[in-house]
């Protein structure tokens, strides 16, 4: 059985929290990422909508291309954005594609592993399969052998199989890569977000009442040393609490305050991105975008830095 690899999948597979020392602040809020480190100035530079629409490390590739292949490997990528090929590439389809660039290294990483679980080979992996490899063909019996912590593990494997379940759209138990990724990665699927509030409380709530009361939410952040003065952060997260996170003051956090607090309403930055580029480069103002109008305006999605990328070639080609 492979035990280690258990331990391992299910630390990887739960979700996104910050892991600091006993006396700091652990952080279960999923915040919303920006798609760039640079600055969105349209009247500087390019370059924040160069990473939002290719990617950090896409970017860089690009930067490297004259631009006839710039606009060359644009058309492809237009072509893979129109998933209905219907020849116009509308907002949502946008929206679509900046998400997957900005969740590319998770993907990569699913896809570096699919073939440990994909033992059948058929490009998809089954709830039996992930079992099977994750937790050894014991599971399936009425012992783990080989595991000291027999209740634990039967409960990690319930766990897991529930959100395999609810990543599983069509529920036939086998997941596509896509549906894999969302098993894997909950906390940035849409549809995934009620199983990640599920797992919070499950993880902080002590006595099992499916609620979250002050001291358990106190509990999961902070562990007192003996006689240790309580910090002043710990006080403001007591206040935070009864203020923000205790929604209908009862005292407790329900599963819809936890949802509110873990997945806070920030900015859609894929939708606006999306919604930028389609309000520069739409021509006929029909809110969606043809090739030829993506095209027109490749700079913006894909241009290099140096717009004069050729002639430097050439220049620096002359003076050799």
């Amino acid at each position: 059985m492979r035990t280690l690899t258990a331990l391992l999948v299910v630390a990887f597979c739960t979700p996104l929290v910050v892991c600091k020392p006993a006396q700091e602040k652990k952080d279960r809020v999923h915040h919303g990422k920006d798609l760039s480190d640079h600055q969105h100035d349209d009247d500087k530079d390019f370059q924040y909508d160069h990473e939002a629409f290719l990617g950090k490390e896409e970017a860089k590739t690009f930067d490297q291309l004259t631009p006839e292949e710039s606009k060359e490997r644009l058309g492809k990528i237009v072509n893979k954005i129109d998933k209905d090929k219907d020849g116009f590439v509308t907002g949502e389809e946008l929206r679509d594609w900046i998400t997957h660039t900005q969740n590319r290294y998770i993907y990569e990483n699913v896809n570096k592993h699919w073939a440990d679980y994909d033992k059948n080979k058929d490009d998809k992996i089954s709830w039996e399969e992930y079992k099977n490899t994750t937790y050894g063909y014991a599971a399936g019996e009425d012992e783990f052998y080989d595991v000291l912590d027999k209740d634990r593990y039967r409960k990690m494997m319930k766990r897991d199989e529930r959100r395999f379940k609810v990543a599983d759209k069509d529920g036939d138990l086998i997941a596509t890569r896509d549906e894999f990724t969302a098993f894997l990665h909950p906390e940035e699927f849409d549809y995934m977000k009620d199983i990640v509030v599920t797992e919070t409380i499950e993880d902080i709530d002590k006595n099992g009442d499916a609620v979250v009361d002050v001291d358990e939410y106190i509990a999961d952040m902070y562990t007192p040393e003996t006689d240790e003065p309580e910090p002043e952060w710990v006080k403001t997260e007591r206040q935070q609490f009864r203020d923000h996170r205790d929604l209908n003051k009862d005292g407790k956090m329900d599963h819809t305050e936890i949802s509110h607090w873990i997945h806070p309403h920030d900015y859609d930055h894929a939708d606006l991105e999306a919604k930028h580029l389609i309000y520069e480069s739409d021509k006929d103002k029909d809110d969606k975008l043809t090739k030829s109008e993506i095209l027109e305006n490749w700079n913006m999605f894909v241009g290099s830095q140096a717009t004069n990328y050729g002639e430097d070639l050439t220049r620096r080609h002359d003076e050799f």
